[in-house]
């Protein structure tokens, strides 16, 4: 879409203008079809945003991932206003999962992957 019309403006179709010079017909057709399939392109998504409103269930836990890395899903959901009260302290790179699972020192094998331990 874009860079149809930048080269209509290249080639010296002026901007703004209710009707056009014949020579720009197929360029304007090109651009207008790409216009037409960047629109349709977002009714799945919108679909899915009224979908998951509707009918998902909501989550009422504080990570639903369960093993998850990052310390967003530390907090609790929702999260209060500043996230956390105190700083919490960082010992690994995946800083969620060892306060959510503190004893155990490994992370499950993710399927499909091989972990550590079973590689070459």
């Amino acid at each position: 879409t874009f860079l149809v019309q930048h080269w209509l403006g290249a080639e010296g179709m002026p901007r703004r203008y209710a009707d056009y010079a014949n020579e720009f017909t197929a360029l304007n057709a090109i651009s207008s079809a790409g216009a037409f399939l960047l629109g349709v392109s977002t009714l799945p998504f919108l679909w899915n945003i009224w979908h998951t409103a509707r009918k998902a269930p909501r989550v009422r836990v504080d990570d639903p991932w369960v093993y998850s890395n990052s310390l967003e899903w530390a907090t609790s959901c929702p999260p209060p206003r500043h996230n956390f009260t105190a700083i919490p302290r960082i010992r690994s790179e995946r800083p969620a999962f060892d306060l959510h699972h503190p004893h155990t020192g490994v992370r499950p094998a993710l399927a499909g992957r091989a972990g550590p331990e079973e590689e070459g």
